[in-house]
């Protein structure tokens, strides 16, 4: 169904325009931008305030949802974090789990997300025993993402490994498929749709040895699919890579051609220059999840080298720590001022980029992440008459966004054309608040 959608002001790639009308076809796709509206059309939906391209959270591990507040008991490292997680992890179903990331993807929607990359790696029961239907777990996913309204590329996960080669422990019996030819001929199976695409992903240098990295690559690189990979999050992988191979994880990668224009390393927190320069010349991409790395005391990843390397960056909430796109955004720069005492690194607007076109290209959804012809009519409107960004002068409205609004701002989704959240209530998933805590006080009982 057609439908015009009128903004009251919009921000086309680099700039902010008052009035502007997008007019979206059939299919979901925009079919045409006018600016200088001054007045709504005739029957146009309304949206006050900022709009801009749907956000894509590029690094999502849906799950994780259920650890927030748990994991803030006490101290540790990320080490310690990681048992928890493994706790929660043994008791997910098929059921439990897609109820459980309905209500995350639907979070996810109230914040502005249109898109999402799930790092999957829960594939099979607890005692690593397949599903009757091998990709149930992904398949839940999958269903979730359509029921809360958003688009999902499913990062299919090969997880072979405790550590350089070792095997599963029992933690992670759920996760491995055995070899890496099992996990391509399992996820094989994996059908894309409309709103879902498929990815794949290897856990990092520790969980997939070496001789096991070049299937994942050609099975990637067969299909044109994105390939994402946790990299470099912890000295002790980098530690625990030099002992075994005499190499960085980078260089690892490198050596087995896992990195490249379609792949994207998540954190990429500690490396050397040298893993900057082979990062930057192959163009592979970098996702910053700040929230979870300051979260987990990983440390802050070097963003600005790595962009002036040649790596293009997005952003993801990883553990969920919080849900907020605008915060991974700001938090981007901030942690960069922390760690230089310098201000502005990025302009508001590259942090956006960061959050709309390259995280949608970092997921396979190339097309996607920008208000013009052609484009997904995937729009979040972030209130300017809130508490927070109450008297921010229009043609600011980026730098209002970025540095001062929150994902409580958002006001208005649109995937596809459709009315995904209007004036912050969810249109599928009604009371979000009730499924989440639902789905999480199902895992501790």
């Amino acid at each position: 169904m057609q439908v015009t959608y009128w903004l009251e002001h919009a921000w086309l790639d680099p700039v902010v325009e008052p009035g502007v009308a997008v007019e979206v076809a059939d299919d979901g796709r925009i079919s045409a931008v006018r600016t200088g509206v001054e007045a709504p059309p005739p029957g146009a939906v309304v949206l006050r305030g900022f709009t801009v391209p749907g956000l894509a959270n590029a690094h999502s591990h849906a799950f994780h949802r259920a650890l927030r507040s748990t994991v803030q008991v006490g101290s540790g490292t990320f080490w310690t974090w990681r048992e928890i997680m493994y706790q929660v992890a043994s008791r997910l179903t098929p059921d439990s789990y897609h109820a459980l990331a309905r209500a995350v993807y639907a979070e996810m929607a109230l914040a502005g997300i249109t898109a999402v990359g799930e790092f999957h790696y829960l594939h099979h029961a607890p005692d690593g025993t397949p599903y009757d239907d091998p990709n149930a777990m992904g398949e839940a996913l999958i269903a979730a993402a359509a029921e809360a309204g958003i688009r999902i590329t499913l990062l299919d996960t090969a997880y072979l490994s405790s550590g350089f080669g070792a095997a599963p422990d029992r933690h992670q019996l759920r996760f491995s498929d055995g070899t890496a030819e099992a996990w391509a001929e399992r996820c094989s199976a994996l059908k894309e749709r409309e709103h879902a695409r498929i990815g794949a992903a290897v856990h990092s240098v520790r969980a997939v040895p070496a001789r096991e990295l070049g299937t994942v690559a050609a099975w990637a690189e067969a299909r044109r699919a994105p390939l994402h990979v946790h990299l470099s999050e912890q000295t002790a992988e980098n530690e625990g890579c030099l002992d075994a191979y005499g190499m960085t994880p980078t260089q690892l990668l490198a050596e087995h051609g896992v990195l490249g224009t379609r792949t994207t390393g998540v954190h990429n927190t500690h490396l050397t220059d040298g893993d900057i320069a082979l990062i930057g010349s192959t163009a592979t991409g970098t996702c910053m999840c700040p929230t979870t790395e300051r979260d987990l005391a990983d440390g802050i990843g070097p963003a600005v080298a790595l962009q002036r390397a040649g790596s293009p960056l997005s952003l993801g909430s990883d553990s969920h720590a919080v849900i907020d796109l605008l915060e991974e955004a700001r938090a981007m720069e901030l942690d960069e001022r922390l760690r230089t005492r310098r201000r502005g690194h990025w302009t508001a607007a590259a942090l956006l980029r960061a959050a709309t076109a390259d995280g949608h290209a970092a997921l396979g959804w190339p097309e996607a992440g920008r208000i013009e012809p052609g484009a997904p009519a995937d729009l979040a409107t972030i209130a300017l008459d809130s508490v927070r960004t109450a008297g921010a002068v229009p043609r600011l409205a980026a730098e209002t966004a970025v540095f001062a609004a929150t994902a409580s701002d958002v006001r208005d989704v649109v995937v596809g054309g459709r009315a995904v959240v209007r004036d912050g209530v969810h249109a599928l998933v009604p009371d979000v608040p009730s499924a989440l805590s639902t789905a999480i006080a199902a895992l501790r009982t």
